[in-house]
């Protein structure tokens, strides 16, 4: 089995969306891992006290959430994860953004292979 000399790479943008969903196709030759990010950008709006959450699942099973208050102006939530794929197994990641006072601007997803 050999490995390929450019990692896949694969990204979701669900701009201002409340949900972002990766599909990753299986490959049926070899295992991968993937280095995942998910990023979630709002925006504090007034002067009343904002939250925002993000939730993450791999396959549908809970991988990570995580709810905080929201700063003045713009404010992101970040994770990162590793996620080993078996061969002939595809990969859903779905990133789950949440808000209470403030404004979703960015949900974004990005898979990259570790060779």
């Amino acid at each position: 089995m050999s490995t390929p000399s450019v990692p896949e790479h694969w990204e979701t943008d669900a701009g201002s969306g409340d949900v972002a969903h990766l599909d990753i196709p299986a490959d049926a030759v070899r295992d991968r891992l993937f280095e995942v990010s998910c990023t979630f950008v709002v925006t504090h709006r007034g002067d009343a006290p904002a939250r925002h959450g993000l939730r993450v699942l791999v396959d549908g099973r809970h991988q990570w959430s995580r709810e905080v208050p929201t700063h003045p102006g713009q404010d992101t939530l970040d994770v990162s994860f590793r996620c080993p794929v078996p061969v002939g197994s595809p990969l859903r990641i779905t990133a789950i953004g949440s808000v209470h006072g403030a404004l979703r601007q960015r949900l974004l997803v990005v898979a990259e292979e570790q060779l």
